[in-house]
């Protein structure tokens, strides 16, 4: 059974809301503000690269289709070559290669996919799709860099009325010259 890892940008008040400053959000692109230094950079690295598949959310994976193919390296590579799962009941033909749609029920369609993979599902942003596995319980890990801001107001990783989840600290580190923290969080058995 493959293991289910979010991975996200968060602000110290738990904003996840464009970190990269393409999605209009009045403080678009707050990660760029702050040095996550070469161990963030490869922290970032290691875990797309032990990933056997990237599980997106269709806005997320839209954005990223526009994106990666242009761009090159072995992060681009990792991307554009690797096997892509983008949960979906709009998008039918993906024109990125290696995607398939899942569609119809995002946990159960989720939950299929986690008993047919055996390695690491790595999802990314997709915060509907995120809050909808959170609410189904099938996160295993949670893998937070948290930038040292706090934005006041945007989307919110974890909304009101989140059922409890227990999970515990795994790993925590501070990456960079500028406080940014890598948190890891496994569910707690």
């Amino acid at each position: 059974m493959g293991k289910l890892v979010v991975t996200e940008f968060v602000s110290v008040d738990g904003v996840f809301e464009d970190p990269g400053g393409a999605e209009g959000y009045e403080y678009g692109g707050w990660t760029f503000e702050y040095n996550r230094g070469e161990d963030g950079d490869q922290f970032k690295m290691d875990e797309l690269m032990q990933a056997d598949v990237q599980l997106l959310g269709r806005r997320t994976y839209e954005g990223f289709a526009a994106a990666w193919p242009s761009r090159d390296g072995p992060f681009a590579d990792k991307i554009n070559n690797g096997a892509k799962y983008v949960v979906s009941n709009t998008l039918t033909d993906p024109d990125w290669q290696n995607t398939t749609v899942i569609s119809g029920e995002a946990a159960e369609g989720v939950s299929r996919l986690k008993d047919e993979t055996d390695g690491t599902i790595l999802v990314a942003g997709s915060g509907t799709l995120v809050q909808a596995l959170l609410a189904a319980d099938l996160v295993d890990e949670l893998r937070l860099m948290v930038f040292p801001t706090i934005l006041g107001r945007g989307r919110r990783l974890f909304p009101d009325g989140i059922d409890r989840l227990k999970f515990e600290l795994a790993d925590s580190r501070t990456v960079g010259a500028d406080g940014v923290q890598v948190q890891v969080y496994a569910r707690a058995e």
